[in-house]
């Protein structure tokens, strides 16, 4: 006979699954997409911006935070006047690029079914 499994003490943490780890730090709805557009090489904020219409300057700002503080977005400011800001992915940040490339890909398939279906 085995022996039961034991379960984790109420003081432990309970054992985190990786796709949790990957979606707390690139979940949300811009996150991923402020990387997407980080993979073509440094963005200045307006910049990002104007290529992700419906988010906020207060969102981006957060999330563009998020990600530096997770050590994927690097911010570079400029000493000059008006001040100069661009981000860009750092090392770690370069590496979500295959999993960004295939949300893309999966996304196109997705919504070409949705429109396959609707016709």
């Amino acid at each position: 006979m085995t022996a039961p499994t034991p379960h984790p003490s109420p003081t432990e943490p309970p054992p985190t699954c990786a796709v949790t780890t990957t979606v707390a730090v690139i979940g949300g709805k811009w996150k991923a997409v402020a990387v997407y557009h980080l993979l073509g090489g440094p963005r200045r904020f307006s910049d990002l911006q104007r290529r992700m219409p419906g988010v906020t300057q207060r969102m981006l700002t957060l999330q563009l935070r998020e990600l530096e503080a997770d050590g994927l977005v690097h911010r570079e400011v400029y000493p000059q006047v008006p001040p100069k800001v661009e981000y860009s992915l750092t090392p770690l940040g370069q590496t979500l690029e295959p999993i960004v490339r295939a949300m893309l890909a999966w996304g196109e398939t997705y919504r070409q079914r949705e429109q396959d279906q609707g016709a």
